[in-house]
């Protein structure tokens, strides 16, 4: 909770970055993946990887090709229900894999079925 406040504030300010940053959703998204099944959230095989949504946050430049990257995730499974996921991590156009990932739950829904 204590990077809540910096992550809304990445998020406002992403709106004036102008820099172009790495594409690099796959690392975050698989390390986020293999979280929720670590944490007993869900079971990482009925999600429907082809429903997830992804969305750049923010991405700030902290250096020469070093990069915080925000990420937004929703996750479906087969039964519809959604996790939504914020995470943190550093990369660059050579490596998206240069930090950890921080991954903070901020929403499960689940359908009644």
């Amino acid at each position: 909770m204590k990077n809540l406040p910096l992550i809304i504030l990445l998020a406002i300010f992403s709106t004036l970055s102008f820099a172009k940053a790495p594409n690099c959703y796959s690392w975050p998204m698989n390390m986020t993946k293999s979280w929720l099944k670590n944490a007993n959230i869900t079971d990482i095989y009925n999600l429907d990887e082809s429903k997830t949504k992804i969305t750049l946050l923010a991405s700030e430049k902290k250096g020469k090709d070093l990069y915080t990257q925000i990420y937004h995730f929703i996750f479906y499974d087969k039964k519809g229900n959604t996790y939504e996921v914020i995470t943190k991590s550093d990369s660059s156009y050579e490596e998206c894999s240069i930090s950890d990932v921080s991954s903070y739950l901020i929403s499960k829904n689940y359908t009644s079925f």
